[in-house]
């Protein structure tokens, strides 16, 4: 029972009240024609009893749901507003009318809210100041780093990637899409990278020249080292354009993050995610094409702005004027696009083999999984729903609607953007890391705690792209 929502328990409380009270009615019932006696009056009791059951189904229906509208909605309403101010830092507005059948409690909870706004408040303006001495500092190291000419790649001991600079990122872009938390052996030969790190840590060795080849069969020079304290190393190779910008993506506490063999033991901010949108001719996966697909990767609980996808698709025929009208995507914008073998192609080696994340992701995903050929392979990859994580967390009874959702986290969307595929990835994405936190504070912090929180609403019907 403890597992269940508020309002089913409620229900659940109602309909025993109902069952119970139509079994005593009939229990009482017979016992009376018992003691009567009179065969002749079993017709008179059966009626009494289907009227009497009816009458009590019945109030016992009118009374939960006048229970369920003014006590359990504005309770669950109450709780996400709570969590919202809690665990994402949001600063939601407690609405006292929701909740006005509920004596003090909204206006002690519009207080308390208060005093926690303040708090707040107070608290952002100190780490603002101190971030923005951060930033001042990280600037002055990104215009020293520029003067030297060297693509730098850093990695864990598992060659998972923590920091990449911009030149790097153009190197790694010629053998796959850059990805912080990929892996180095995606781009460079995994076998000539072990055995130098080997032969360096053999002869004791810090720091070596390295020629080595990428998958493409593209070979570059320059220098690794390994960290003094960690298996960890750096990567200096030849850039492709020495006088190219060099906007650093990097997270070092990806030095520190365990690798999971099993995804459903593995924490939320340990998943890599693809958040991820499409544009369409219409609205049947079975029949229409998409026009547009667009992504941001989500690392340890990130939005990674430097890795982002954004491609127009050709569908190969006319896209209707009712569809220009929602994503304003034109005949004319796609007639130079590679059609969706070639995007979907790209996009699946943006993706990997990270977590994808959709808003009303079964659309989404039918059309991902339209093959085209017999080299395209289906996405395979696990699957969240923030259709359903919205319900997880404001109630089934919430409207769950992408904008609704930004809405209540406080998340604005461009109206340029919106109805684009890049517009409502990034939108999706913000939304998700606003949602992460709340999420864990409901104790669901593992990957298989979510989904199994999710699949409680699997058959929401309210669900709107």
């Amino acid at each position: 029972m403890a597992q269940l929502s508020l309002r089913l328990r409620v229900f659940l409380f109602f309909g025993l009240i109902g069952i119970g009270g139509i079994c005593i009615v009939l229990a009482a019932l017979g016992l009376g024609y018992r003691q009567l006696g009179n065969p002749d009056a079993l017709s008179s009791f059966m009626t009494a009893g289907i009227v009497a059951g009816f009458g009590i189904l019945g109030l016992a229906t009118f009374v939960w749901r006048l229970f369920d509208e003014n006590i359990s909605k504005p309770i669950e309403a109450l709780a996400a507003q709570f969590r919202l101010r809690a665990n994402a830092g949001i600063d939601a507005t407690i609405d006292e009318k929701t909740a006005k059948y509920l004596g003090d409690l909204a206006p002690a909870a519009h207080a308390i809210n208060e005093k926690l706004g303040d708090a707040s408040r107070t608290t952002a303006e100190t780490v603002a100041q101190r971030t923005a001495r951060l930033e001042q500092q990280r600037a002055q190291i990104l215009r020293i780093l520029s003067d030297i000419p060297v693509a730098v790649i850093v990695a864990s001991s598992d060659h998972q990637i923590v920091l990449y600079d911009g030149q790097a990122a153009d190197l790694m872009e010629q053998e796959a899409p850059a990805r912080l938390n990929g892996s180095v052996c995606d781009y460079l030969d995994k076998q000539a990278l072990c055995t130098a790190l080997k032969n360096m840590r053999d002869t004791g060795t810090k720091r070596r020249a390295i020629t080595i080849k990428g998958k493409s069969g593209a070979s570059y020079t320059g220098h690794i080292r390994i960290f003094d304290d960690t298996e960890a190393y750096t990567l200096m190779l030849e850039p492709l354009d020495p006088d190219a910008a060099r906007p650093l993506v990097y997270d070092f506490d990806l030095l520190e993050k365990n690798q999971h063999g099993d995804i459903n033991e593995t924490p939320l901010r340990d998943l890599t995610f693809v958040v991820f949108d499409s544009e369409t001719t219409g609205l049947d996966p079975a029949k229409d094409d998409v026009v547009q697909l667009g992504a941001v990767r989500i690392v340890n609980g990130r939005i990674i702005r430097a890795e982002v996808f954004e491609r127009l698709v050709n569908p190969g025929r006319p896209i209707p004027a009712q569809s220009s009208k929602v994503h304003g995507i034109t005949d004319a914008m796609v007639a130079d696009a590679p059609g969706f073998a070639q995007a979907r192609a790209a996009f699946q080696a943006y993706v990997a083999d990270a977590v994808l994340i959709a808003h009303n992701a079964p659309f989404d995903m039918g059309f991902l999984n339209r093959t085209t050929g017999p080299d395209m392979h289906r996405f395979d990859n696990p699957v969240m729903d923030t259709v359903h994580l919205s319900a997880v967390i404001f109630g089934g009874s919430a409207v769950h609607t992408l904008d609704a959702l930004c809405d209540r986290l406080q998340v604005h969307i461009p109206d340029q953007l919106r109805h684009t595929a890049s517009g409502d990835a990034l939108a999706t994405a913000e939304a998700f890391v606003a949602m992460l936190p709340i999420l864990e504070a409901r104790g669901l912090h593992t990957f298989g705690a979510v989904r199994a929180a999710a699949l409680q609403h699997r058959r929401l019907l309210e669900v709107h792209a």
